[in-house]
C-alpha cells in the first residue's frame, strides 16, 4: 500500500504535531485500499502457484523498480516511520525491490522495498495494512521501536535464505522490538508460501498456504480461518497469541470451541469499509467464486461526508479469507488482469457505471504478480510480473528478479525528477525521457479521464501486447531452464529483463504518442484505435521481438533509450546525456556484489525539499490502507498505501 508520509504532510500545512496526530489517528476506516490475491497451484493451468498485491496510492505516484546489491555484516536496516533499527550480522543478499520517490522520504533511498525477489530465491510482498481492535490494542499496544511496512521487505531479502527463515525472523524482530503497525505480508520461496499478519503489539501469525484454495483480501482485518495453532509445520506464531487474550478477556472462538485469531484481534464486520467490502464481492465475482446480493451482502450507500465512491456493500456475515473458486486452469494473463478489475459484472457494484470503488482503481500506484514454479531451483522458480502503475491500463513485464544484477535503462531510477506526478495535463506535458515508470502513468490518466473515447482502445492494445510478453516468454523461459550455471542463467536474466522492458517501453510510449495526437485533435467522432492494433485479431501488427532479443546468440550492446517512433516504424536510438552526479545513499555498507544499473538522470533536478506534500493527503487524508490478512481494525499512522 502507498502512504503520504503524515508528519511531511502535517509540517507543510502548519498544523501542530498534537493536533495532527489526532487528526491522523481519526481518519476513517475507508482510507485503506489495497488489494491481495493468492491462488494455489492447484488451481492453476500451468501448476504454479501465483500471489501478489496493487498498491493504492493516488492517482499519479511514481514507483522504482530496482536492485539492491549485497553488502558486508554491519549492514543496518533503519525506518523514516519508526525508532526501528536491525543490524545485520552477515553479508547480506542481493534483491529486487520496488520502492517509493526520495523526495517522499526525507531524501532517504531505501523506502518501501515492497516487492521483489533475493538471490537465493526468496519473494516477498510487503504489505497490506489494518489494525487490531480496542481489546487487543489496549492489551498489547503497537511500539514506537517496532518494524513496519518501511523496511519489512528490505530485512527479510536482505536476510532469509527460505521462506521460513524470512517469517521466523519477523517474528523474532516483534517479540524483540514490537511491531510499529498491523501489517499482513506474504513470503514465498521454491518450496513454500506463507502469509504472515502483525496481529498487535507483539503477536503475530504465519500460515503456510495450502495449493488447492485461493485467496482474497482488500484491508479487511479479521476474514475468517481455522488454524492448527500446535501444528508447528504449517503455522508459527507468537508465544502469547492465545495466553495473552485469554489472560486479558478478550478471546474468542468458533461455534466448536477452537481459538479464533481473526476475531480475537480484528474488529467487527460493521468496522470494515463499505469500500473494502465492494472490492471483497468483486474480487470473489472475479475468481470465480461469486457472493448472492441479498443473502450474502447487500448494496448500501456511502452517504459519509466524503465518501470514498458512491455505493459500496455490507456483508451479512464475516467472510472466508480462503476459498475455492468454481473455476480452475487459472491462466497468468488472466491473474494479471484480476488486478485491473472494476467489478464490471457485479450489479450494482461496477467502478465504470454504478461508482463503486474497486480493485483496479485509478489510484494504483504498482501492482505485482508472483509466478512460483513449485520445485524448481530457487533463481529460476519466481518470475516476477512487474507494473509499476495503474493495473487497469498497465503491462506486468516478466522479470527473473533472483538472478538480475542489472537493470534496463528505460526503467528511470530514483534520481528522476518527481515533479511530473503533479502534472494535470499530459496531452501537452510529456514525461521526461526513457522512463516506462511515467509512460504507465500518462497512459492511465489519459485512459482513465476519457474512458468514453480512450478506454475500449488502449484496453484492446495492452492485452494484445500483454498476451505476446507471456507467450513470448515462454520461449525465453525454455531456455532458461536449460541453462545448468548461475553465470548463464543471470546473463540470460539481464537480457531478457532487458529485452522485455525496452520492447515494452517502445510499444507503449508508440500508444502514448497517438493517444495524445488524438486528444489534441479533438474528433471524437470514432473511438481511439492505435495504429498497431489489429481489430480482426485483437493482436498487434507488429509482433515484439522480446524473445528474439532476449535469446540472440551474437554480443549484443543494449540500446541506448531513445523517443521512439509510431509502432512498427524503425528508430534510431539517441544516447541520452548521462547525469554528472549520483546522489549517494545515506548509510550505505561495503557491497559485496556489484549491481549495475545502466540507468541516466533524465530532465528535471530532484525536489530541493524532503518535505514534498502533494494532494493525496489534503484531498482526503483517509486515504491509507493495505490489505492484510486476519488482524485487527486499522491504524492509520502512516502514508496511505494500498
Amino acid at each position: 500500500m502507498r502512504k503520504t508520509h503524515p508528519v511531511n504532510a502535517l509540517k507543510k500545512l502548519g498544523i501542530g504535531l498534537a493536533f495532527g496526530a489526532a487528526t491522523i489517528m481519526s481518519m476513517p476506516t475507508s482510507a485503506l485500499a489495497c488489494t491481495q490475491i493468492y491462488m494455489g497451484k492447484n488451481l492453476t493451468a500451468d501448476g504454479n502457484t501465483y500471489y501478489g498485491r496493487t498498491e493504492d496510492v493516488g492517482t499519479r505516484y511514481l514507483k522504482h523498480y530496482g536492485i539492491e546489491p549485497s553488502h558486508g555484516p554491519g549492514h543496518i536496516y533503519g525506518s523514516d516511520e519508526s525508532d526501528f533499527a536491525y543490524t545485520s550480522t552477515k553479508t547480506t543478499y542481493r534483491y529486487s525491490y520496488v520502492r517509493d520517490h526520495p523526495s517522499q522520504w526525507h531524501g532517504r533511498w531505501d523506502a518501501y522495498s515492497e516487492a521483489g525477489i533475493n538471490e537465493k530465491g526468496v519473494s516477498c510482498s510487503a504489505t497490506l495494512s489494518t489494525s487490531m481492535n480496542d481489546e487487543a490494542k489496549a492489551a498489547d499496544p503497537l511500539t514506537k521501536t517496532g518494524i513496519s511496512e518501511y523496511v519489512y521487505a528490505g530485512v527479510i531479502l536482505g536476510e532469509s535464505g527460505t521462506a521460513r527463515e524470512g517469517v521466523e525472523l519477523i517474528g523474532r524482530l516483534i517479540n524483540e522490538q514490537g511491531a510499529n503497525a498491523n501489517d499482513q505480508l506474504i513470503i514465498a520461496d521454491n518450496n513454500e508460501t506463507w502469509l504472515f499478519a502483525a496481529l498487535s503489539g507483539h503477536q503475530w501469525i504465519a500460515m503456510k498456504s495450502t495449493d488447492d484454495i485461493a485467496s482474497l483480501n482488500p484491508n479487511i482485518s479479521n476474514l475468517n480461518f481455522k488454524v492448527n495453532l500446535d501444528d508447528t509445520v504449517n503455522c508459527i506464531h507468537s508465544e502469547g497469541i492465545k495466553s495473552l487474550p485469554e489472560e486479558k478477556g478478550f478471546a474468542k472462538y468458533f461455534d466448536d470451541g477452537q481459538f479464533d485469531v481473526a476475531q480475537t484481534y480484528g474488529s467487527p464486520i460493521d468496522k470494515t469499509s463499505v469500500h473494502a467490502w465492494s472490492r471483497y464481492v468483486q474480487g470473489r465475482d472475479y475468481l470465480g467464486a461469486p457472493l448472492t446480493e441479498g443473502t450474502d451482502y447487500e448494496i448500501v450507500q456511502d452517504t459519509s461526508e466524503k465518501p470514498r465512491a458512491k455505493v459500496g456493500a455490507m456483508v451479512n456475515e464475516m467472510q472466508p479469507l480462503f476459498f475455492q473458486p468454481e473455476k480452475s486452469g487459472w491462466n497468468t494473463f488472466e491473474l494479471i488482469r484480476a488486478f485491473g478489475n472494476r467489478g464490471e459484472n457485479v450489479p450494482g457494484l461496477s467502478a465504470n457505471t454504478d461508482g463503486a470503488y474497486c480493485i483496479g482503481t485509478e489510484r494504483n500506484g504498482e501492482a505485482h504478480l508472483f509466478q512460483i514454479r513449485n520445485g524448481l531451483n530457487p533463481e529460476i522458480a519466481t518470475i516476477q510480473w512487474e507494473m509499476l502503475s495503474r493495473a487497469e491500463f498497465s503491462i506486468a513485464i516478466p522479470l527473473y528478479s533472483a538472478l538480475m544484477t542489472e537493470v534496463s535503462p528505460y526503467f528511470s531510477d530514483q534520481t528522476v525528477s518527481f515533479d511530473h506526478c503533479d502534472e494535470t495535463d499530459v496531452v501537452n506535458n510529456e514525461e521526461p525521457e526513457n522512463s516506462i515508470n511515467y509512460v504507465f502513468m500518462d497512459i492511465s490518466s489519459l485512459a482513465f479521464e476519457n474512458r468514453a473515447t480512450l478506454g475500449a482502445g488502449v484496453h484492446a492494445y495492452l492485452d494484445a501486447l500483454q498476451n505476446e510478453l507471456i507467450e513470448q516468454n515462454k520461449e525465453v523461459d525454455a531456455a532458461m531452464l536449460a541453462e545448468t550455471t548461475t553465470e548463464g542463467r543471470t546473463a540470460l536474466a539481464n537480457k531478457a529483463g532487458k529485452a522485455a522492458t525496452e520492447n515494452t517501453y517502445k510499444k507503449c510510449k508508440a500508444l502514448l504518442q497517438e493517444m495524445r495526437a488524438y486528444q489534441k485533435a479533438e474528433n471524437f467522432d470514432q473511438p481511439f484505435t492505435p495504429s498497431d492494433l489489429n481489430t480482426e485479431t485483437n493482436g498487434l501488427k507488429v509482433s515484439i521481438t522480446y524473445a528474439k532479443d532476449a535469446l540472440a546468440t551474437d554480443p549484443v550492446t543494449p540500446d541506448q533509450p531513445g523517443t521512439p517512433e509510431q509502432p512498427g516504424t524503425p528508430e534510431q536510438p539517441a544516447k541520452p546525456e548521462q547525469p554528472t552526479t549520483k546522489p549517494e545513499k545515506p548509510g550505505k555498507s561495503d557491497t559485496t556484489t556489484t549491481v549495475t544499473t545502466n540507468k541516466t538522470n533524465t530532465k528535471g533536478g530532484l525536489p530541493t525539499t524532503g518535505d514534498r506534500f502533494d494532494g493525496r493527503m489534503v484531498a482526503a487524508f483517509a486515504i491509507a490502507g493495505v490489505a492484510v490478512i486476519s488482524a485487527g481494525g486499522y491504524f492509520l499512522y502512516r502514508r496511505n498505501k494500498g
